[in-house]
């Protein structure tokens, strides 16, 4: 389990390695060009249930920290998906990944 690590006092996220790979080239690409958006993400039944927000902004400190020393691969059509969630009024959120019907990102 990887973490997204995000301001200050810094809130801790933990989520598969895959997943944080994932939010990474979106909220990366977000920042690069100073966006910012709202991330939310559901708390497990083992965690209490429930959701949380924040305010994705290129000024507040962010750290990915994976828990595996291999990247990911990245699924072309879920990075969109999400992209397309992180410029909605409801912002990014993980959602299922889809099948690959595309070429996969990165190696």
């Amino acid at each position: 389990m990887g973490k997204f690590i995000y301001g200050t006092p810094s809130s801790s996220i933990e989520c598969d390695d895959r997943v944080l790979a994932h939010l990474k080239v979106v909220v990366l690409a977000k920042m690069s060009r100073g966006e910012s958006s709202t991330f939310s993400w559901e708390y497990s039944a083992a965690a209490g249930s429930g959701h949380s927000s924040i305010w994705i902004h290129p000024t507040i400190p962010l750290q990915f920290d994976f828990f595996g020393s291999k990247e990911p691969r990245l699924n072309r059509a879920w990075v969109e998906e999400l992209v397309h969630l992180s410029n909605t009024p409801a912002g990014l959120r993980v959602t299922p990944q889809p099948t690959e019907s595309e070429a996969p990102l990165g190696p």
